[in-house]
């Protein structure tokens, strides 16, 4: 595509254009990867600027000027791309395989350091920032990991990853439990541009008719355990690689799609211990969410640790710790190696982790499986603060055969009115009968202040409408005797 250039704002130019990158599997054409180019005002090779690249969510596009318009007044450059599938991008999208998107992001990388006008460290390694929220964090964390494998140290030197995953298949099917409500929606998402390879539009149905993610056991259905193997941190982490790159790591605590748990994992397993101290992780209310009706959850839609870090939302935030970190500005911005998470209240607790750190006792927690209504137990009375990452142990009875059932955190005055903590529940799955066996129950991670008058509740649940036509085929019962709650409390 012949470039172009148009005037957008007091001297600032716009340029759009495509590079050529990998085929797709199995064919010998080249994939056109399409971008803009947005270059600051006064920006030139005696006054060369970082930049920052940008991508899309799911079933976008690349930026148009207004949403870059602060990044651009900040003095950076800014390069927005269309991802494989999308826009006016070709091929498909392989979901960030380090193969297809990964080299697809290099070689955008590779045109970032070949702008005069852009500030370089070093041959073929420009002063590099990076931002976009779910798909659009995907490509950051596979570009960064693929630029420290082929070259042996990093070429990002910022990057700000909003609401995005950390293992693909944990979070669109935990335990193998598909989130239907997500699992289909990206999939309608794709479908106007076509976007996925056919046999994932196959897998993503069979998904929802099987009630479990397809793994290829069952014959003539595909296998999408080894199709999402590589497309995220864990599998890089898994190859022994960490990312030594300061992070303002964004997710949403009310996220039904990433949850907080997935951040929270980036934060522990894929940055390098230094990497941590110079970075800042924000949870904030809002991300991927669709109301929660059954299990009754919150609308909490507030962002009170960008506005405590920033004095103002998360995109200020970012523009300051880009300003931070490319420029070397000394600014007053704080809370470095700090989790800094938002309540359903509309407040900010600061944690350094989430480990759980207080046991209590529950006694007996039962449910039926494949119909019935949530019912809450008892954990512990307000004010109590509780921001991590809970979960349970106990005995488990389940005599039936694909027994499931669906766990979290309520609060409320009684069991009648208690409501889910930011939205999430996780499933466990036992395909076959247990008999008194000892189990650990993940729960999703929380913040939450419990005022006093109201209680911290467990909540079980045969049904949720994520996971709807997920639960047990067949009516059961699930047990857990001797159940312990073990929460990470900050405060009291």
């Amino acid at each position: 595509m012949a470039p172009a250039d148009s005037s957008i704002r007091a001297g600032a130019t716009q340029r759009d254009g495509c590079v050529s990158s990998v085929p797709e599997p199995g064919e010998s054409t080249p994939v056109d990867i399409c971008w803009t180019v947005f270059k600051p005002a006064g920006a030139s090779a005696r006054r060369p600027v970082p930049m920052v690249l940008h991508s899309h969510g799911w079933g976008g596009s690349r930026a148009a000027r207004g949403e870059v318009q602060a990044f651009l007044d900040a003095g950076y450059g800014v390069l927005t791309f269309d991802q494989r599938g999308f826009g006016a991008s070709g091929g498909h999208a392989h979901v960030e395989d380090p193969a297809l998107e990964g080299r697809d992001v290099r070689r955008l990388v590779r045109l970032a350091a070949g702008l005069p006008w852009v500030q370089q460290d070093g041959p073929g390694d420009p002063r590099l920032g990076a931002i976009g929220g779910s798909y659009g964090g995907g490509y950051q964390y596979v570009g960064a990991f693929e630029l420290l494998r082929t070259r042996g140290t990093p070429v990002f030197d910022a990057l700000a990853p909003q609401i995005t995953w950390h293992d693909l298949s944990q979070s669109l099917a935990p335990s193998g439990v598909v989130r239907t409500e997500w699992a289909l929606a990206l999939s309608a998402a794709s479908l106007p541009s076509d976007a996925l390879p056919p046999r994932v539009y196959k897998a993503l149905v069979e998904g929802a008719a099987l009630g479990t993610w397809p793994d290829g056991s069952i014959p003539g259905t595909e296998d999408m355990v080894s199709f999402f193997r590589r497309n995220g941190p864990r599998w890089h982490v898994g190859q022994g690689r960490r990312l030594d790159i300061p992070m303002l790591l964004g997710q949403g605590t009310t996220d039904g799609l990433f949850p907080l748990e997935q951040g929270f994992r980036n934060w522990q397993q894929a940055m390098t211990a230094g990497a941590r101290r110079r970075s800042i992780f924000v949870g904030y209310n809002g991300g991927h969410v669709l109301p929660a009706v059954l299990p009754a959850g919150t609308t909490a839609d507030t962002d009170p640790c960008s506005r405590k870090l920033a004095g103002g939302d998360f995109e200020r935030l970012t523009v300051r710790f880009l300003d931070h970190v490319l420029k070397g500005r000394r600014t007053t911005l704080r809370g470095f190696g700090r989790m800094h998470l938002a309540t359903p209240g509309g407040t900010c607790t600061t944690i350094r982790t989430p480990r759980a750190n207080t046991a209590v006792e529950v006694g007996t927690v039962a449910t039926l499986e494949g119909v019935g209504t949530p019912l809450s137990y008892e954990v512990a009375q307000g004010p109590i603060r509780v921001a991590g990452t809970p979960y349970l142990t106990g005995t488990m009875t389940a005599l039936g055969v694909q027994n499931r059932a669906f766990y979290g955190l309520a609060v409320g005055t009684s069991p009648l009115d208690a409501r889910l903590v930011q939205n999430n529940v996780l499933p466990i799955d036992e395909p076959r009968p247990v008999l008194g066996e000892a189990r650990r129950v993940a729960l999703p991670s929380v913040a939450v202040d419990v005022p006093a008058g109201q209680n911290l509740y467990l909540l079980a649940t045969p049904v949720s409408d994520t996971f709807v036509l997920m639960g047990s085929r067949l009516p059961g019962a699930v047990t857990i005797e001797d159940t312990i709650v073990h929460l990470p409390v900050v405060g009291r």
